[in-house]
């Protein structure tokens, strides 16, 4: 693989819409782990970032496609080398999808969620990593290059790592991630100023919109199941930025006795769901069933285009009848 990088010139890393911390994080430790193999990689993005990603090194360079379209395709249409990271479907980058897959570009997909498709040329996956974050380490290690990975590599590799992981609390952490996590700290890297930057860097409104839907937590009378559900009436009330209700979903799962947990949120045109679960639940199963979804064993999202209320009314209903 380091020979293919090596040979190419003109090389674009892509991570999916709705980005998060280890689509950022990722794409970022790859990005400068490439700078130090003197290639001048660009990062595109389907759509914007929370700004609580903003303090980390070369997101300010980042391509926004949805903003910047004919810069973006001009990227994708030039690029003879494309990473894929952290998706496994065309369908998840949005309309750029399109230009990828037209693109005669040498494609790379690193991922860890199931069932990859079939549109790269070279296929790094493990569903049994906690997070791609985690693979771009094996990434770099796998070329012999463990020495080249400085501050910036370590913090994207660690956000997301910890992002994805729950801060090592779910059960997709394995030794290993210990493990990376232990020499890049041996390297350097402060991980409680990441975990400041991360989770303590709250704006009022999103405290204000975290106390409104807790108090909205409804738990099913028949099944383990709590949800919060919030119009986009109601999200209007705040003036919450981009992430704000990231994170909303598991407060349900930590409800004793609870073993599946549900986020929805209506936005402008469609209905975005998130779903958390404990042990054998496959709520990955539940979402490609019933909301178009997909993901892990005890994380996934779906989506829905029906109105907000017959969105609740079919959640309820269908979750409920998957259990039993």
């Amino acid at each position: 693989m380091k020979e293919i990088i090596l040979n190419k010139k003109n090389i674009v890393i892509v991570s999916h819409k709705n980005p998060d911390g280890d689509a950022i994080g990722s794409s970022l430790a790859l990005q400068n782990y490439l700078f130090k193999l003197g290639k001048e990689p660009v990062i595109i993005l389907p759509d914007i970032f929370p700004n609580f990603y903003s303090w980390m090194k070369g997101s300010e360079d980042i391509v926004i496609a949805d903003k910047l379209k004919e810069k973006a395709n001009k990227l994708i249409a030039s690029a003879d080398l494309i990473f894929c990271l952290d998706f496994n479907d065309l369908g998840r980058v949005g309309e750029i999808g399109e230009e990828i897959n037209s693109s005669n570009a040498y494609k790379v997909m690193i991922d860890h969620h199931q069932d990859p498709a079939d549109f790269s040329d070279h296929i790094i996956s493990d569903t049994t990593s906690c997070s791609t974050a985690q693979l771009i380490y094996q990434f770099i290690q796998n070329n012999g290059d463990l020495d080249l990975i400085d501050n910036s590599i370590s913090e994207g590799i660690y956000t997301g790592i910890i992002t994805d992981s729950g801060s090592f609390k779910y059960s997709n952490v394995q030794s290993i991630t210990h493990l990376i996590a232990a020499d890049l700290i041996k390297k350097g890297l402060d991980h409680s100023k990441i975990h400041e930057n991360i989770f303590d860097q709250n704006e009022l409104s999103r405290l204000q919109l975290l106390g409104y839907a807790l108090n909205k937590i409804e738990i099913l009378p028949d099944a383990p199941v709590a949800f919060i559900a919030i119009s986009l009436k109601e999200l209007k009330k705040f003036n919450i930025s981009k992430g704000a209700t990231e994170g909303l979903v598991n407060y349900c799962l930590s409800i004793k006795d609870i073993n599946v947990a549900a986020f929805l949120r209506e936005d402008k045109e469609i209905i975005r769901m998130s779903f958390r679960s404990k042990g054998n639940i496959k709520v990955n199963e539940y979402a490609s069933r019933n909301f178009d979804g997909g993901g892990h064993h005890n994380a996934a999202g779906g989506k829905s285009s029906l109105d907000f209320k017959s969105t609740v009314a079919k959640f309820k209903e269908s979750i409920t009848q998957f259990l039993s």
